[in-house]
């Protein structure tokens, strides 16, 4: 999946071509995202990529999680950003998936650990000592009252692993142009990717993006404008789509010759790509 930032720049786009399939905040159809249990389901799935949300905790360490606030995943109106990692480490963030289960005499014991928050530090622990080659694809979030705190300190998470230079197996992604921008700045050797949340912004960005920046559109928005498409295939932009979770939907993906597809759903992606 990987090449030279030069050769991603100038290649010529390939439909039909076999895309890397990226597990959308872990295996998180059926598993609550964002929890080790949901990664290491994509993992055993065959996930060959891991999408995550990372942000900051008032104490400074990068946490596994979508939503400024946590009333969806863990049933409080607390603020990731205000709140320490002890403070998180209390609650419980896999609930919310299934909040009948425990009336359910024949669903599984769950193991209370599994609902702990993830931090990102453990996510790339896993993903080092799994028996292949995983990648990652890291978000941050933004707006943040920690400004460009958070790129710095994903580098330097990252820089713990060796991987924020050359040959490493992590991606960062923003909607964020002053993120992207930050994090090619300070680890030029990263990949790095501008996701794009609405069709009209591309050519507004169109000439400030990189020409070797990776460029994220949603589905929704390459289905009802599909000239975004077109346009980033003549741009000859290696392009990364979520979320990615239908045989239509993928069908779509194989068409413009896409280089990632980030799923809900890895494990199905898996079965129609290769059988």
């Amino acid at each position: 999946m990987r090449r030279t930032r030069r050769a991603r720049a100038t290649r010529t786009a390939d439909p039909r071509r076999r895309p890397q399939v990226v597990a959308h905040r872990g295996s998180s159809h059926a598993n609550p995202e964002h929890t080790l249990t949901a990664y290491v389901k994509a993992l055993d799935e065959g996930a060959e990529a891991l999408e995550c949300d990372v942000r900051l905790t008032a104490d400074g360490h990068l946490v596994c999680v979508h939503d400024r606030d946590l009333r969806r995943t863990a049933a409080t109106q607390g603020i990731v950003s205000t709140m320490n990692l002890a403070e998180l480490d209390e609650l419980d963030f896999a609930s919310w998936k299934n909040p009948w289960s425990d009336l359910d005499d024949e669903a599984p014991d769950r193991d209370p650990e599994a609902g702990k928050v993830l931090t990102l530090r453990r996510l790339l622990e896993t993903v080092a000592d799994y028996d292949r080659r995983v990648e990652l694809a890291i978000e941050t979030k933004h707006p943040t009252r920690y400004g460009g705190l958070v790129e710095r300190r994903l580098l330097d998470t990252l820089g713990d692993f060796g991987w924020d230079g050359p040959g490493s197996p992590a991606r960062v992604m923003s909607f964020s142009l002053n993120a992207v921008n930050r994090v090619r700045r300070l680890a030029p050797a990263l990949d790095v990717v501008l996701l794009i949340e609405k069709a009209h912004r591309w050519p507004v960005l169109r000439p400030v993006a990189g020409d070797d920046w990776i460029i994220g559109p949603g589905i929704r928005e390459l289905r009802d404008h599909p000239g975004l498409g077109r346009h980033l295939v003549a741009d000859g932009r290696e392009i990364h789509v979520w979320t990615v979770n239908t045989a239509d939907d993928l069908e779509l993906c194989l068409d413009l010759g896409v280089a990632a597809v980030i799923s809900d759903r890895p494990a199905y992606m898996l079965e129609l790509l290769d059988g």
